[in-house]
């Protein structure tokens, strides 16, 4: 899709963002979509419990006065998550942001990893955002704004983690290079795309696997001295998607406490 350069875009008071994987109870998807209510979003919550997301949009509408929308959807099935970014168009303000924040975990070392388990965590992590993008920035594009921010890991750096190996590591590093050819071809349509990559997160992605001598092993590394939380996630991606980071796109901004230091 070829368009003009875009004018100048006021960043609209009302604005909608659409955040993936934001049910979960510890996640760091819930935490984003709290953080940007509370800024003054509305949020459209994705995720694949229909329930959960619709309990999350209505405690986030009713605590901080701004209009809300659960859609439970699997971002594997394209039809689906057209039809969830129809609805959050139609039901919300504009749509501004996105973060693609959907995504399951793998600690299968490289030479165990059959194609099942391959395909189950590229289709998620990789075509899962593919689809939800390619939605998302043709509204964006016809605005002229947007933000996108992709949810990459510290393990797509450095080559695995404390829980993610080599599918998990290699999805994680190809929505690196997505958000930086994001930048590029969508930079022009007033949209900017920016990776964040969390290290040692305490969230329900490790699996209740964070015990109290884990953490011990982990805080070795971390210069700050402490596991990070969901909420320092959260406030580098609210940053992200804000007004004052329009000259920001194609970065990535590393929250993992100093244990990765490129």
């Amino acid at each position: 899709m070829t368009l003009p350069p875009p004018p100048a875009t006021a960043f609209p008071a009302a604005r909608t963002a659409i955040v993936t994987g934001a049910a979960s109870p510890r996640g760091i998807g819930r935490a984003t979509a709290a953080r940007l209510a509370a800024e003054g979003w509305s949020v459209a919550v994705l995720d694949l419990d229909e329930a959960a997301c619709r309990d999350v949009a209505t405690r986030l509408t009713d605590e901080h006065s701004v209009t809300c929308l659960g859609i439970g959807v699997d971002i594997r099935d394209r039809a689906a998550v057209d039809a969830a970014v129809r609805r959050a168009e139609t039901e919300l303000p504009q749509l501004v942001g996105l973060v693609n924040n959907a995504g399951v975990s793998s600690p299968v070392p490289f030479l165990d990893v059959t194609d099942a388990e391959w395909h189950r965590v590229i289709d998620v992590n990789l075509h899962g955002t593919f689809h939800v993008t390619h939605a998302a920035a043709r509204l964006m594009a016809e605005h002229r704004l947007g933000r996108i921010v992709n949810v990459s890991s510290t393990s797509a750096e450095r080559g695995g983690g404390v829980y993610g190996r080599a599918a998990y590591s290699a999805s994680k590093a190809a929505l690196l290079g997505l958000s930086r050819t994001l930048a590029r071809e969508l930079g022009p349509l007033g949209i900017t795309a920016n990776s964040v990559a969390p290290g040692s997160i305490d969230t329900d992605i490790m699996g209740g696997r964070l015990t109290d001598e884990r953490k011990a092993v982990l805080l070795k590394d971390l210069p700050v001295g402490r596991i990070g939380t969901v909420d320092d996630v959260a406030a580098v991606i609210a940053f992200l998607l804000g007004e004052d980071a329009g000259y920001l796109t194609g970065v990535t901004y590393d929250v993992n406490g100093g244990s990765h230091i490129a």
